[in-house]
């Protein structure tokens, strides 16, 4: 690939940035077109590219990693509650491993540990009690840590990159890569809160849209951004020089595989980098693709891995319900919702045009409801999340873009409209297990009704029945006082 022809994803994912007007921008004619610059405020960051631009209201919505670990990033106010064991592998296993219960046991800078607390961190979570002590390590320790979102990591890297700067050194010393500017933007909020008392330390955003006058050299220490312009500012337009770099942070290491040229623009940018920068990558799963990548550029790693809670059906009582059109399934759910007390649920839909739909139907007869699909934009999607877990709606109505990831503690009842299938028309077992387990969550009973309108959506439930080895029962009038004390 030419040093200067990206991927057309890098491109797509980009373009949008001219946008941002939240950034102070230094705007020069010079034609270099994929530099950025902003020292100061993030705040109202640009929106989001409509995921559903190019699809038909008629499409199912696919899972877009990156939106999904942006939306997870903008709903979550606080750390999840996680009770997950961490598993270390160390470079060396013969070297002590140690781990801290206090942010004070990293003796960081004043500044900084007041940055901590100013962000509500009273004490390390479980990821960062082992990663903090081998990030700021001296010599450095190169690091691969596996977590989901909610579990400190980005505040933990952050940390590390502010640790690690020398503020007199008016030079590009950490680089910080994310797939997406959305997700690079989120990254540069926490970096601007965390070192809100440590104003000598300067934040540069490497994102398309903006402007640097060619031939200048960077005096900002941390720089942030998207694969395709960090390689562009290292190696076309030389604004950073990469043998000065003493810490490269590889963030949603998973959603950047997924993005056409990012996972080459990665690899060539650490190769420029010196024998001894710190190597930090993180993603939330650890597929073999995402395995084979992180060992490419991550030489002699420490490994973290948070050990996932498995889903559970044990605390959710499933029932279907038969119906021969999505006339009836509408009737059917009326009917439900007339004759017991329902505190929240969530209505999974195939479709945009079914959830549309069954919207607007159930606002015609009188209930309070949201809808959620994927061609709105993150932060709509965000929005409309926070007013359903306020409680300002009882009723949401979604597609699969929802299937995973949100927590809304009062949730009592899932019900799929339409019954999950992949492309092949086929049960997807994993959507299912994974929208049946927004309820049941916190410890609490759940509830979970099928819709079933053919002998293919019951052929299908059949065999979701086999995959999980439980039984899901036929819903009754006699089931009726049982259910609503799970619902209620």
């Amino acid at each position: 690939m030419a040093t200067d022809s990206w991927a057309q994803a890098v491109d797509e994912q980009e373009a949008a940035a001219e946008s941002i007007g939240s950034l102070q921008i230094r705007d020069k004619p010079e034609e270099n077109g994929t530099a950025a610059n902003a020292t100061d405020s993030t705040s109202g960051a640009a929106k989001s590219e409509s995921e559903g631009e190019n699809k038909t209201a008629d499409d199912d919505d696919k899972e877009d990693k990156a939106a999904q670990s942006l939306l997870n990033k903008l709903i979550r106010n606080n750390l999840v509650n996680n009770t997950n064991q961490v598993e270390v592998l160390q470079k060396d296993p013969n070297s002590p491993l140690y781990s801290v219960k206090s942010f004070e046991e990293l003796r960081l800078k004043p500044q900084l540990l007041q940055g901590v607390y100013g962000m509500g961190f009273n004490r390390p979570s479980k990821i960062q009690e082992t990663a903090l002590p081998m990030m700021l390590a001296e010599p450095p320790q190169n690091l691969i840590a596996q977590s989901q979102s909610g579990t400190g990591k980005t505040a933990a890297f952050v940390l590390a990159m502010l640790s690690h700067v020398d503020p007199n050194n008016k030079y590009p010393q950490c680089l910080c890569v994310s797939p997406t500017y959305e997700l690079a933007l989120q990254t540069g909020k926490v970096i601007e809160q965390m070192g809100k008392h440590y104003p000598e330390v300067k934040l540069v955003y490497a994102i398309r849209g903006n402007k640097l006058q060619r031939g200048m050299k960077l005096q900002e220490q941390i720089v942030i951004g998207t694969p395709g312009t960090m390689l562009d500012w290292c190696s076309k337009f030389k604004f950073i020089d990469p043998k000065k770099i003493k810490v490269f942070v590889l963030d949603e290491a998973d959603v950047m595989i997924a993005t056409q040229g990012h996972q080459d623009q990665s690899i060539r940018i650490q190769r420029m980098l010196p024998k001894n920068c710190q190597m930090l990558l993180f993603s939330a799963t650890f597929e073999e693709t995402v395995w084979h990548f992180a060992q490419r550029i991550v030489p002699d790693p420490n490994i973290i891995k948070l050990k996932r809670e498995e889903e559970t059906l044990d605390t959710i009582k499933q029932y279907y319900v038969l119906c021969n059109s999505r006339e009836e399934k509408f009737q059917a759910l009326c009917n439900i919702y007339g004759a017991i007390t329902i505190a929240q649920a969530m209505i999974f839909c195939h479709t945009r045009k079914t959830a549309g739909w069954l919207a607007g139907e159930l606002s015609r007869e009188g209930h309070q409801v949201a809808l959620l699909s994927g061609e709105m934009q993150v932060e709509q999607r965000a929005a409309v999340i926070d007013r359903f877990r306020d409680g300002k709606e009882k009723v949401l109505v979604t597609t699969n873009v929802c299937a995973r990831g949100i927590d809304v503690e009062q949730v009592s009842v899932v019900i799929n409209f339409d019954l999950p299938v992949d492309k092949d028309g086929n049960p997807d077992n994993e959507t299912y297990l994974h929208r049946i387990g927004r309820t049941g969550r916190f410890g609490k009973r759940g509830l979970a009704i099928n819709m079933v309108d053919s002998r293919m959506s019951m052929n299908i439930l059949n065999r979701i029945q086999e995959h999980f080895s439980k039984k899901i029962e036929k819903l009754d009038t006699d089931d009726l006082d049982e259910i609503e004390k799970i619902a209620s």
